[in-house]
């Protein structure tokens, strides 16, 4: 049964970086595709960025394009999601989803927990 677990949130300056981790566990990843996504509190949760399955396709929130980047690592069973040039409104908990299939259309169907990140000076 596959699990995620996200982890690499923190505090960071305007303009910083982070990285954040997307952890499989119980599955493999190699044949779903992997969307990341954040909440804002007292907001409904929105997409941040999609990778399918096969790395074809990686799509991106217009909020983001520039400035974030998604990659995969199948040997290591973890998608990333590169971060920079951090604003102040990019503070919110992030999470990642596996869809049901290889498509970044596909519907999500395993979340992980979430990790903070939050951008202050």
């Amino acid at each position: 049964q596959l699990q995620l677990v996200e982890s690499g949130g923190g505090l960071v300056q305007p303009g910083g970086s982070l990285r954040l981790s997307c952890a499989a566990s119980g599955s493999t990843l190699d044949y779903v595709a992997i969307g990341w996504f954040r909440q804002i509190p007292g907001k409904e949760r929105e997409g941040v960025a999609c990778i399918s399955a096969d790395s074809g396709k990686i799509t991106y929130a217009e909020f983001v394009k520039g400035r974030f980047m998604v990659s995969r690592d199948n040997a290591k069973n973890t998608v990333y999601l590169q971060m920079n040039k951090l604003e102040v409104d990019d503070t919110a908990v992030y999470y990642c989803g596996a869809g049901r299939g290889g498509k970044c259309s596909d519907t999500v169907n395993v979340w992980g927990q979430g990790t903070q990140v939050t951008v202050s000076s």
